[in-house]
């Protein structure tokens, strides 16, 4: 435990990592939420200083969280189809669905306060407009089958 270095990983300094040459990288990593447009969502450098690229993660941000909603509530498959044709669209609805979350949840591990408020939204509205009964005919959820996917738990 003595031997420990904490500026370095694996006892690894940057001179020898980079032939002799000092080369410092800062990436700025937060472990607690944080307000503010100087972030780093889902790519590097993205959105970086500027407000307009802020604003347009969010929208992004939101747009990821309201899809993932529509497609779990949406009914794509037409009821004649053959059952190897809706298991397979079945099957990308799914990968799409899976995939639209994680860039959600890697947005929100940014730990930036308006990326998590804008996934909220977006779920939210999107849960809203298609998963709810205030847009709905009946008043009571109809029998059988209400989306083409399974509900996603944990």
């Amino acid at each position: 435990m003595e031997n420990m270095n904490h500026d370095h990983m694996n006892g690894m300094n940057d001179e020898s990592a980079a032939g002799g040459t000092m080369h410092h990288h800062m990436m700025m990593m937060h472990m607690t939420f944080f307000w503010g447009k100087n972030a780093e969502i889902l790519f590097s450098g993205w959105p970086g200083t500027r407000t307009g690229m802020y604003v347009l993660a969010l929208i992004v941000v939101f747009v990821l969280g309201f899809m993932v909603e529509w497609i779990s509530h949406s009914q794509l498959i037409k009821p004649g189809s053959t059952h190897v044709a809706a298991g397979v669209v079945q099957t990308l609805l799914h990968a799409l669905r899976v995939g639209l979350a994680y860039l959600v949840m890697l947005a929100v591990m940014s730990f930036n306060g308006g990326v998590f408020l804008a996934a909220v939204a977006g779920h939210t509205l999107g849960f809203l407009l298609f998963g709810s009964r205030v847009f709905k005919k009946s008043s009571a959820p109809a029998p059988g089958k209400t989306s083409d996917l399974p509900p996603t738990s944990c």
